[in-house]
């Protein structure tokens, strides 16, 4: 028998299949030994928490891992249809503690590092926030892959790897410094670098019509500048089920390191410009867009997203059916979240097009039968629009096909409204005007077979008023779907004290049904249980003291109500109403107006855009109040008013569990839908706020008695905008006045003069769009309900407990039910362990 005989006959191993992984305490601590010791080379005397942290997330990532493959199989063996969810922002946060929960590991991954030595706390706070969004609409993003994978829904995320992600925010002088947020120092341990899926973006050059070998024309994109787009996968866990998702983040690169011929030449910064342009597209989350290069450079981002996502979901299905399209529509949905990633209405066109051969009819059938859109902002401004010279020198191709479907949707509108010039030109795709502007919701629009709104009344505006032509024609396309948040980041991973109460008196089916928190309300009247309830409150409110005596030298009364307001500082969620509450509030205290005082701390929490003067003002103002009300001993325990810089995921994971009252006070008919919200809810907080966005649905699942309102209605504020005097206001009401006198008399700012004057002015004006000075008496009235509410300690538990027990709508797990149920109609796969 010869040698090569011989090696035949031996039995193959797979050379994938491996022991299975055990999950006891003993399993996890020699896999952590094992990562630990040789591949991140520490020793006992390391004392970094990072590197154990490390070694105990490729331990979870393992196990992790076998899932994912498994899932992938799945989906891959019945061909299932998919949703491919395209977002610019995913606002993932931390990982470790989730994936640890939702894997079913936390307690035995808790037990392993104790006997250790190691607190599991301090590796999990030394995992840096994966900070790849702005706020809600990226936490969203985050929420919903969470739920389709707890639903068995196959879905995969699509984002941007960010190599900086929203900044870090710090303070200096009371005044906003941003600093670059450089997440992926250190790597990331979560994911997994696909080149072999790589995809080439195609920038600039010209647009041209050629004939093929069959005298078929085709149009043909000339000379671009192309960059790579290269996937890095991370795994989305579903809860305790097998399931586990993909999240595929695309990097940009240089098709080229670089010039070597100018490299030899000594011209080094030419020989690698190619390579610093194209990585520029993902260097950045929102770059600044104050001048043409940050909206050239946002353009860019768009089209880099929809571009590499489209050609991943395009190159696969060629991959398993050739140049057969007839079925793509019945196996793939792609979502768009909000306006950003619009521009793949027109690039899926161009690939069926130009690189698989359709024609426009087949194409566009194909396109309007795929694509979803969800509109997540009532704010004109904040609806994208792109200038057409622009668009003509980035991506041409793109702009020959976005005239063409304008032209043809135009003829459509033309015939259900004949000769209504004026309706075309509001309808058009492409604004007429100085500069030519692409308007991106439009296309959207028209491009969709679906278009939802994220609350109850959000949607109603927008297809009222915002996009009401729209409507009118095609009625059908319309729809809401309310959001939620995941319960078990927000609940179960972030509050695991209130987690297990909930678990011991009604059962752990909450975690994937939050239906099931409605078996609390009897409990609202049990007085052992609500004094449970009061001693974890009160726990979670001294450990979020306890972690922002990190950033501030200031001691918080435990007792004291928690007033809290952490988002995105803009000028519609009006922390401005909140510091003239605190001013009101303080100017009492000085006056001796402390009669059954109820002592409050009010936390405000959120960062500014980098080009946003206003916002950053506020900032300002707000650190200024702070330091007088904070300094002054007369005020002593009575008041405080702290400012959490560098507000993210993580930080809201410490802050939700420990608020009692939740601000939710924008302008009515300016938010959305907000978040933050439900997660406050969700842990037990009562919510002040306008009707506006989710909180009238919060409110009608609580009730009135438990939710504090305010304000002018929607309604009202479109009547009253034409009249609107708040200087009237002001002097008809004393206490305001006095507000009012202690800011224009620089009392905050004494050292600054005239610092607070652009703020002034703004509230002032009767074309002040958010109508601040106009909600301010009902305000303060709403807070004095919340101070007697507060102060009559079982009632507000009683409220406390109905605000968790009645949260269950909002969670993702309904959302996404219902975008499944009337827009993606997927099928749940269930996965099948080895």
């Amino acid at each position: 028998m010869s040698t090569n005989q011989f090696v035949t006959s031996k039995p193959k191993l797979s050379i994938i299949q491996l022991p299975d992984q055990g999950m006891t305490k003993k399993d996890f601590i020699d896999d952590f030994k094992q990562y630990y010791i040789h591949l991140l080379g520490r020793d006992e005397r390391c004392r970094s928490p990072f590197y154990a942290g490390e070694a105990l997330s490729l331990a979870i990532r393992d196990r992790l891992m076998e899932r994912w493959k498994i899932t992938h199989h799945t989906y891959k063996n019945n061909d299932c249809k998919r949703v491919f969810y395209l977002s610019m922002e995913f606002l993932m946060g931390r990982t470790l503690s989730n994936a640890m929960l939702n894997l079913g590991v936390s307690d035995v991954a808790t037990q392993a590092m104790y006997d250790l030595g190691i607190d599991i706390e301090e590796l999990i706070d030394s995992e840096p926030d994966a900070g790849l969004g702005n706020g809600g609409l990226g936490r969203l993003a985050a929420c919903f892959i969470d739920s389709c994978a707890t639903l068995q829904l196959p879905a995969i995320g699509y984002g941007l790897r960010y190599e900086y992600g929203m900044f870090t925010q710090t303070i200096s002088n009371g005044e906003q410094l941003e600093k670059p947020d450089h997440w992926l120092r250190h790597g990331n341990v979560w994911e997994i670098e696909r080149l072999e899926y790589s995809h080439r973006i195609k920038f600039g050059g010209y647009s041209r019509i050629q004939e093929d070998a069959s005298g078929r024309q085709q149009f043909c994109w000339m000379d671009t500048h192309d960059v790579l787009a290269v996937p890095f996968d991370t795994p989305v866990p579903g809860y305790r089920n097998g399931t586990v998702n993909s999240l595929r983040l695309w990097k940009a690169v240089a098709t080229e390191e670089f010039n070597f011929d100018e490299f030899n030449a000594g011209d080094y910064p030419e020989a690698v410009a190619a390579k610093t342009t194209a990585e520029n597209i993902t260097m950045v989350l929102y770059p600044n867009d104050a001048n043409e290069n940050g909206k050239e450079l946002r353009l860019r981002q768009q089209y880099f997203l929809a571009s590499a996502s489209l050609q991943d979901v395009t190159t696969h299905w060629a991959s398993l059916h050739g140049e057969d399209f007839c079925h793509f529509a019945e196996k793939s949905c792609f979502q768009l979240n909000d306006t950003h990633p619009c521009i793949a209405i027109a690039e899926l066109m161009r690939l069926l097009m130009d690189v698989h051969s359709l024609t426009w009819d087949a194409a566009w059938a194909i396109t309007r039968s795929t694509m979803a859109y969800t509109n997540h902002t009532l704010l004109p401004e904040a609806l994208e629009k792109w200038p057409v010279k622009m668009m003509q020198r980035l991506l041409p191709r793109l702009m020959d096909i976005i005239f063409e479907i304008n032209a043809r949707f135009l003829t459509e509108v033309s015939m259900r409204w004949p000769g209504d010039s004026e309706r075309l030109r509001r309808m058009s795709i492409i604004e007429e005007g100085p500069q030519q502007q692409v308007r991106m919701a439009y296309l959207a629009i028209v491009g969709s077979f679906s278009v939802n709104g994220v609350a109850a009344l959000h949607s109603r505006l927008l297809q009222q008023d915002l996009f009401r032509d729209f409507h009118e024609l095609w009625p059908h396309k319309f729809n809401n779907k309310t959001n939620g948040v995941t319960p078990r980041r927000w609940l179960a991973a972030c509050n695991p004290e209130l987690a297990s109460l909930l678990t011991e008196t009604i059962g752990d089916s909450w975690i994937t049904d939050l239906s099931q928190l409605k078996k609390l309300e009897p409990y609202a009247e049990d007085a052992q249980f609500r004094q449970r309830w009061r001693d974890l409150k009160k726990a979670a409110k001294q450990r979020l003291i306890d972690f922002k005596k990190q950033q501030h030298n200031i001691d918080l009364n435990v007792d004291a109500l928690f007033d809290v307001q952490v988002k995105r500082i803009h000028e519609y969620k009006r922390q401005l109403l909140n510091v003239l509450h605190v001013i009101y509030l303080y100017n009492r205290i000085k006056k001796g107006d402390t009669e059954n005082w109820l002592a409050r701390c009010v936390l405000i929490g959120g960062k500014a855009a980098p080009g946003y003067r206003m916002a950053k003002k506020i900032i300002k103002l707000i650190k200024n109040v702070a330091q007088v009300i904070n300094s002054d001993p007369e005020i002593g325990a009575k008041l405080a008013l702290i400012f959490l810089p560098d507000y993210r995921v993580s930080a809201m994971e410490k802050i939700c569990p420990g608020a009692d009252l939740s601000e939710q006070i924008s302008t009515a008919g300016k938010e959305a839908s907000g978040t933050g919200n439900m997660k406050f809810m969700m842990n037990g907080a009562l919510t002040i706020g306008t009707l506006d966005g989710a909180n009238i649905e919060i409110r009608e699942e609580v009730g009135d008695e438990n939710f504090f309102l305010f304000g002018l209605t929607e309604e009202q504020i479109a009547t009253r905008r034409d009249h609107y005097d708040p200087v009237a206001i002001i002097n008809q009401d004393d206490e305001l006045q006095q507000v009012i006198y202690l800011l224009e008399s620089g009392h905050f700012n004494q050292f600054e003069p005239g610092i607070f004057d652009d703020i002034l002015v703004s509230i002032k004006s009767p074309h002040d769009p958010w109508m601040t000075i106009a909600d301010f008496r009902s305000f303060v009235d709403a807070q004095k309900r919340v101070e007697d509410a507060y102060q009559d300690k079982d009632r507000w538990t009683k409220m406390s407990i109905l605000n968790c027990a009645n949260s269950g709508k909002f969670s993702t797990d309904r959302t996404i039910t219902e975008y499944n149920r009337d827009i993606w109609k997927l099928k749940p796969q269930p996965v099948k362990p080895k």
